[in-house]
């Protein structure tokens, strides 16, 4: 399994554009963290972590009430997506129970809600850029429940307590990925 087959399975089984967008998303804070962990000596396959990014959600408008089991089996069965990322898949979704033991499963589930409350923190600007997002007003909507409300504030700080970092240095760091992406609105 490679980024390139990702996201054309990604693009078969996602009909909508702000799933797709937030897949890109995440697949940009996973990247952006295993680059970072390489810069800390610690190196992690980025191409492992950009396809967990990019097949995460990818059954999730098709198969919403067998999410994510029913993607998990489908690339199991029809693809060789390696056993770490399938266990990252099942493990982003808390009500699975499946625990997150890897360092790819913790960024997974770190970065998935945390995307989508810079996602929102960009399209409330005229210019829907995210690159104009600054980190203290991302913060201010950190601690607003209702901006956002889909977005488990309580699985953002659980998702940085489980990777060991600083919930603000977190907010930072998602931020900085989706601000490096290739240029684009948000």
């Amino acid at each position: 399994m490679n980024r390139e087959t990702a996201y054309a399975l990604m693009l078969e089984h996602t009909p909508s554009e702000s799933l797709r967008r937030h897949m890109l998303n995440v697949e940009a804070a996973m990247r952006w963290y295993a680059r970072h962990w390489a810069e800390q000596g610690e190196p992690e396959n980025e191409e492992l972590y950009a396809v967990a990014g990019l097949l995460h959600d990818f059954d999730y408008e098709l198969h919403p009430q067998e999410h994510p089991s029913w993607g998990a089996a489908y690339l199991r069965q029809h693809t060789d997506t390696p056993p770490e990322v399938l266990d990252a898949i099942m493990g982003h979704a808390a009500y699975t129970g499946t625990p997150r033991t890897t360092r790819l499963a913790k960024t997974l589930f770190a970065v998935d809600e945390l995307t989508g409350l810079v996602q929102a923190a960009a399209l409330i600007r005229p210019d829907q850029d995210v690159r104009q997002v600054e980190l203290s007003s991302l913060k201010k909507r950190f601690r607003n429940r209702a901006f956002a409300a889909g977005v488990s504030r309580d699985e953002v700080e659980q998702g940085a307590r489980e990777l060991g970092v600083e919930l603000n240095t977190h907010l930072e760091n998602v931020l900085r990925a989706m601000q490096e992406m290739p240029s684009r609105t948000a």
